[in-house]
């Protein structure tokens, strides 16, 4: 079966740096250990999306459309499609006073944060330190193998797996009864991000027509 946009899917994913031959996300625990990238907060293992909702890197999620379910794809990105090509403008010369006033010593490949944007110290020399706010893989070739497990069919499944995926948590449940979706959540969000997502929920899975959120503890 061919997947199409809108689809859900469950997949299994490893991309790597195509030039340099580094892996830097999976969904495999035991791989992301292996190679240094395990992050203790991550949730491993398959995991479901909704083609076409960007969901996953927007080149990778676009090369999924039409592919076939239960089988492995092999799929290639230039920069363009993935993180961006190298953006000279995005090379600045930052003072040694700036990173002193926050009592940092400027190293190359240092990682900081400067004024909002994430960078990395190229070199460091004087009174100026040349910084690159490019993503660190920018203008990096890189190859995703992606295996579509299956189609996705239960409207459960469907709402729970886009808000663990959309909100980045696992604490939440649900039940679907009348066309109705109600939820529960450990937490509370801001009405516009509940509604957006009422929204997506309700355009994305046709049969629920009302969606409605309630915090665990909290009443209505």
């Amino acid at each position: 079966m061919n997947v199409k946009i809108k689809d859900f899917i469950e997949i299994e994913y490893t991309g790597k740096l195509k030039a340099e031959d580094i892996i830097f996300d999976t969904t495999d625990e035991k791989l992301a250990k292996e190679n240094n990238i395990h992050q203790e907060n991550s949730n491993y293992g398959p995991t479901i999306i909704c083609l076409g909702e960007n969901q996953i890197l927007k080149g990778l999620d676009d090369q999924l459309i039409g592919k076939e379910t239960e089988k492995e794809h092999t799929i290639e990105l230039a920069p363009e499609n993935a993180f961006g090509k190298k953006d000279a403008k995005l090379m600045q010369l930052i003072p040694t006073s700036k990173f002193s006033q926050q009592n940092i010593r400027p190293v190359p490949g240092l990682r900081l944060n400067i004024d909002g944007l994430l960078g990395t110290i190229k070199t460091a020399s004087g009174g100026r330190n040349l910084v690159d706010f490019n993503h660190p893989f920018a203008g990096k070739d890189i190859i995703y193998k992606v295996k579509i497990n299956k189609l996705v069919t239960d409207d459960k499944e469907k709402v729970k797996a886009y808000l663990e995926v959309s909100l980045n948590l696992k604490d939440l449940s649900l039940n679907i009864e009348n066309s109705k979706a109600n939820i529960t959540l450990k937490k509370e969000f801001p009405k516009e991000v509940s509604e957006e997502l009422s929204k997506k929920i309700t355009e994305l899975i046709p049969n629920i027509k009302k969606v409605e959120f309630t915090v665990e503890g909290v009443k209505k």
